[in-house]
C-alpha cells in the first residue's frame, strides 16, 4: 500500500458530538500542528462533516469523513469508527437517526433520576445552557450526552470539576447511571460499507476483554465485517499499543491511530496528531487505497 506522508490523525471530535472546537476550527488546529490528513469521527453524528470538508479544502488537507459509533456489548464500550465515508446511505442516515433518539432519552432520564435525588437540575435548564450553537457550531439537542451533563452540573457549582460529576453521577456504577442502547455491529458495519467507507474498531481495550480472551473475541469482530483495528490510542500505554499492532497483523486487520482528540478544555493530556506515548502519528496509518483522497 501507498501511505501519505507526514503526521496524521484518525480520531478527532468537534463541537457537533461532544469535542470543544467547531469543525472549521478544528481543521485550522490540525493545519497548525502540522497535519496532512484529518478524520472528523463525531459520536453518531454526521452533522460536522460538510463544514469540516469545507475548511479542509481551503487548508490544504486530506480530509477523510468519519464517525464513532456506539455499538450494543456486554462489557466495556464499543465503538466503531466509520471512515472515509464517500456517499452517506438510507441505512446510515436511519442508523444516526435512531441513535439520537436514544441519546435524547437517556438525557432525560438521567436529569430526572438527578432532580428525583434533590439536585435543582431540569432537562429543560440543561438544554437551554448546552443546546444554543457554540464557536460556530450548533449543540442539537440530539448530540448532547453526559459530558454536556457533567459540563451543566460544573456550571450549576454542584460539582467542582467534570470529572466529580463523571465519578458521583455519570459513570457506570454510580445510581443515576442509564445505560446506553447501541447499534447492533452488523446493522453499524452494514452502514458504514454501504457509505463507502471502511469500519474500524476503536480503542479495543475498551472491550474490557482480557489478553487471554482477546483474539478470539477480535476473531468474532472481524467475521462481523470490522476491517480495521486502532491499535494506538492514547487511553492506552505504549506496550500494549505495540502489542495490538501485532496481533491486529497477524489477524489481517488494517491498524489506524488516533489521537480521540477533544479539546484542551475537555481532555488536555490528548493532542491532535498524538497518540499513547506521546507519539506522533505518522504515516504508516494513512492508506490511499482504503481512505482515498475526496
Amino acid at each position: 500500500m501507498r501511505y501519505i506522508k507526514n503526521m496524521v490523525d484518525l480520531h478527532t471530535h468537534s463541537t457537533a458530538s461532544d469535542g470543544e472546537k467547531s469543525p472549521a476550527e478544528l481543521v485550522l488546529a490540525a493545519k497548525e500542528a502540522g497535519l496532512c490528513v484529518l478524520a472528523l469521527t463525531d459520536h453518531d453524528t454526521l452533522d460536522g462533516l460538510d463544514q469540516a470538508s469545507e475548511a479542509a479544502k481551503k487548508a490544504g488537507i486530506v480530509f477523510a469523513p468519519g464517525i464513532e459509533l456506539n455499538i450494543q456489548w456486554p462489557t466495556g464500550e464499543f465503538h466503531l469508527l466509520g471512515l472515509g465515508l464517500k456517499e452517506i446511505s438510507p441505512s446510515m442516515k436511519n442508523l444516526v437517526r435512531s441513535l439520537k433518539e436514544r441519546r435524547v432519552g437517556r438525557n432525560k432520564k438521567i436529569l430526572a433520576a438527578l432532580a428525583n435525588d434533590g439536585l435543582d437540575v431540569s432537562y429543560e435548564e440543561f438544554l437551554a445552557r448546552e443546546g444554543p450553537a457554540q464557536n460556530g457550531a450548533a449543540h442539537s439537542e440530539d448530540t448532547l450526552g453526559r459530558p454536556h451533563i457533567a459540563a451543566y452540573l460544573l456550571e450549576k457549582k454542584i460539582v467542582r470539576t467534570r470529572q466529580k460529576a463523571f465519578d458521583k453521577y455519570l459513570a457506570k456504577g454510580t445510581p443515576f447511571y442509564v445505560d446506553f442502547e447501541g447499534a447492533d455491529l452488523s446493522e453499524a458495519v452494514k452502514a458504514v460499507l454501504e457509505s463507502g467507507g471502511q469500519p474500524v474498531l476503536a480503542h479495543p481495550l475498551s472491550l474490557y476483554v482480557g489478553w487471554g480472551k482477546i483474539q478470539g473475541v477480535l476473531e468474532g469482530i472481524k467475521a462481523a465485517g470490522v476491517a480495521g483495528l486502532e491499535a494506538w490510542h492514547p487511553g492506552a500505554k505504549e506496550g500494549e499499543c505495540r502489542r495490538l499492532e501485532r496481533l491486529a497483523r497477524e489477524m489481517g486487520f488494517f491498524v489506524t491511530a488516533g489521537s480521540d482528540f477533544h479539546g484542551p478544555n475537555v481532555r488536555a493530556d490528548r493532542k491532535l496528531g498524538k497518540t499513547a506515548g506521546g507519539y506522533k502519528i505518522d504515516d504508516r496509518f494513512y492508506y490511499e487505497e482504503l481512505l482515498p483522497r475526496l
